[in-house]
């Protein structure tokens, strides 16, 4: 019953997220969703999985994001073994697959 109450909380927050707009709305909801702590930590392993689709080196990537190379690791093992996909379908909408990006 709890696992089926906590996927419904799930579906909920992401049907909110999918009522956003600009990307400032998502800044907004995000702000009140989320500890600071919490939205690094999120934005860093974005980053981490766009240059590992980028093809940078764990050294690259350690010195431009200071995430840990266990990080590093359990991001890579989501875009190349037990990953859902989710990461590909953002990238492949944002037209940033194989992009170098300094941002």
């Amino acid at each position: 019953m709890r696992e089926k109450l906590e996927v419904k909380n799930l579906d909920d927050l992401y049907e909110a997220v999918l009522t956003l707009e600009t990307v400032e709305e998502c800044r907004l909801f995000f702000k009140d969703l989320c500890t600071v702590p919490e939205l690094k930590a999120l934005s860093q392993r974005f980053k981490v999985a766009k240059m590992l689709t980028e093809k940078h080196v764990y050294n690259d990537i350690v010195a431009q994001t200071g995430a840990s190379t266990a990080t590093i690791s359990r991001v890579n093992r989501s875009l190349s073994y037990d990953g859902s996909g989710g990461y590909n379908i953002v990238f492949d909408r944002l037209g940033m697959k194989g992009q170098e990006t300094d941002k």
